[in-house]
């Protein structure tokens, strides 16, 4: 059937009467609107390419309506918005496996108070005896300081100057795994807080008649 060009209202009545014709040929007949005007065809009229265009039984019923292609600017912002849709998806399903791993290591607040204060307590030590180390270091080049005061005006002695240079260096390095250590403190706490705190709204009564 070619395409043709007809009022709504003609296509109306068209379709309305001869719906046994319409039922014996089972055909779906394809529109789309030009100049306010439909075009129709058993397939789908080149005019309507590019075009949304609806799709009528043969009882004259909306079976469904394509929209138009999209251009290369919704094309590209429906892009974005998937994308960001997806996202979005991901971090909910991240998230939910945190929840749930972090309710099924702690019973409750008081078992994770209690490994934060022995993970807390375990660095502290470490930072302790780095600190002793550090005086140790520290003094050494006190002592050969005071060596150097024999040599005023005069050149180091190569071993000396050597040893200077070493405890210098080794100073340098403590005091490098000192603030290392230091900064592994303040992440396992701000870690241990927000896990509490993650903790204590997942707990939360109405939170936990949701669960």
């Amino acid at each position: 059937m070619a395409s043709i060009r007809l009022p709504e209202l003609t296509l109306a009545l068209l379709l309305l009467a001869a719906p046994a014709v319409a039922t014996a040929q089972a055909r779906t007949i394809f529109c789309c609107d030009i100049g306010g005007q439909p075009v129709c065809g058993d397939i789908l009229p080149a005019a309507c390419y590019g075009r949304g265009y609806r799709e009528i039984g043969p009882q004259g019923t909306l079976l469904r309506y394509v929209p138009p292609p999209m251009t290369a600017e919704e094309a590209a912002r429906h892009e974005q918005e998937e994308r960001r849709r997806k996202e979005a998806e991901a971090a909910a399903l991240r998230q939910r496996r945190l929840d749930r791993a972090l309710l099924d290591t702690y019973p409750n607040e008081e078992v994770l108070v209690a490994r934060r204060d022995r993970a807390l307590a375990d660095i502290d030590r470490t930072i302790a005896d780095l600190r002793v180390r550090e005086k140790g270091l520290l003094e050494r080049k006190a002592r050969l300081a005071q060596e150097t005061e024999f040599y005023r005006g005069q050149p180091l002695p190569a071993d000396l100057a050597e040893d200077l240079r070493n405890i210098e260096g080794e100073i340098a390095a403590q005091r490098s795994v000192i603030d290392v250590k230091m900064r592994e403190r303040e992440a396992v706490k701000s870690r241990f807080e927000e896990d509490r705190s993650r903790f204590l709204e997942l707990t939360a009564p109405s939170n936990a008649r949701r669960r």
